[in-house]
């Protein structure tokens, strides 16, 4: 879960576990009866500034499972919609992750903005290509940019592009 901050000011909508629900106190979700599970609750956050509110959302997943969202857009109004926003939301997180995991795209050392724009692009038409071969093959993203070191290397060590003489 990541940490609440009062000076965010972006709508933020988060997934909350019952294991995590010590911060918000047990008195919420005890409160939250039938006619509040779609619309949602509002809820003040100990340790945040006066007359701040989130919005806590109950998602009933299976009879033994429920998850929680919580959020400061307070027009949200429906339970279904703050879970398709969170699944958005997750998917964006999702490439993100991967970007910088698979492409490299935090190892750029240019100083120009230019310059840095052009290797984050890069990085995410690499990403995006990576991503469609995944689907296309049916392996993850990992196994298949691993996949294609693993092929370079056999490659280099069966016939080497760079002799080595040894003195």
């Amino acid at each position: 879960m990541a940490l609440l901050s009062h000076r965010t000011y972006a709508k933020l909508m988060i997934r909350i576990y019952p294991s995590e629900l010590k911060m918000l106190g047990r008195w919420v979700v005890l409160r939250m009866e039938m006619q509040e599970l779609g619309v949602g609750q509002l809820i003040k956050i100990k340790d945040f500034p006066k007359g701040h509110r989130v919005k806590l959302f109950r998602l009933v997943v299976s009879t033994r499972r429920t998850d929680f969202v919580l959020t400061n857009d307070l027009t949200q109004n429906s339970s279904s919609d703050a879970d398709t926003v969170c699944a958005w939301r997750w998917k964006i997180e999702q490439f993100h992750r991967e970007a910088k995991q698979l492409t490299g795209i935090e190892r750029c050392q240019c100083r120009k903005a230019r310059i840095q724009r052009n290797h984050i692009a890069c990085a995410f038409l690499v990403s995006t290509r990576l991503a469609q071969v995944a689907k296309k093959t049916g392996k993850t993203l990992y196994r298949i940019k691993h996949g294609l070191l693993d092929d370079y290397l056999r490659s280099q060590l069966k016939a080497p592009e760079i002799s080595m003489t040894f003195a």
